[in-house]
């Protein structure tokens, strides 16, 4: 390979890396804009409230969600969820309206223990009434690996991530479409586990995604500026030697 070869492949390369950096910096800024449109929203009052249909049909919006749910054998244990310092995993029951919009409802939080032994789960049976905000699901940053696997549990899987889509295949619904958004079980009803309404559950305020973002054009930056110190090295050795 000929110097100006090296020098082109070395470029290259250098170009590479920065548009790496900087697509990882612009996800960021990405993030931090949802964020920040999301917490611009104000949770509606329970007063309020419409059904899971109304809600589904504005799916953008937050909604206080009252009605009365057909709760479905499905459920998703979603794993690496922190509450007060503890590790935990979030439990997620499939729910049905009498529209037929189905949705997957926040049942609350579990603590694991050391072994990370999953606990039995015992899901909602029959009609019930049921309210509580229609919110995204917690973030799913980077999707690596599959979304879900089968736990030990019959009719229960054990989730990385919520991806509405994989959940829907995986718990063969049918041609069902689950709704965009997950309806957060109200804390102050007796069903389920611990929970809040917290908007952005284990996941960064926008400040850190603009942290993160400013990081990642800085290294690009500084990849590029050193491709030239390092082009402009050779020249400068290239001039002298003739």
């Amino acid at each position: 390979m000929t110097r100006q070869h090296t020098a082109i492949f070395g470029w290259v390369l250098a170009l590479l890396v920065a548009a790496l950096f900087c697509a990882l910096g612009g996800w960021q800024l990405q993030r931090m804009h949802e964020k920040e449109a999301l917490l611009a929203q104000l949770p509606p009052g329970r007063e309020a409230a419409v059904s899971l249909a109304e809600a589904a049909a504005a799916p953008d919006a937050l909604h206080w969600v009252a009605d009365r749910l057909q709760f479905l054998p499905g459920t998703v244990l979603l794993d690496n969820q922190l509450r007060d310092g503890r590790a935990g995993i979030k439990i997620y029951q499939l729910a049905r309206a009498a529209g037929g919009t189905t949705v997957l409802v926040d049942l609350g939080w579990l603590p694991l223990p050391a072994d990370r032994s999953m606990p039995n789960i015992n899901p909602l049976q029959g009609t019930q009434t049921v309210q509580g905000l229609w919110a995204p699901a917690p973030a799913t940053g980077i999707a690596l690996g599959p979304a879900l696997i089968p736990a030990a549990q019959r009719q229960t899987w054990l989730a990385t991530r919520i991806d509405l889509a994989a959940i829907a295949a995986e718990l063969k619904l049918d041609g069902t479409v689950l709704a965009p958004k997950v309806l957060r079980l109200d804390p102050a009803m007796s069903l389920g586990y611990a929970r809040d309404l917290d908007l952005l559950p284990n996941t960064l305020p926008p400040s850190r995604h603009l942290g993160y973002a400013v990081q990642w054009f800085a290294m690009a930056l500084a990849v590029l500026l050193i491709a030239l110190v390092l082009q402009f090295r050779r020249r400068r050795k290239l001039g002298g030697g003739g």
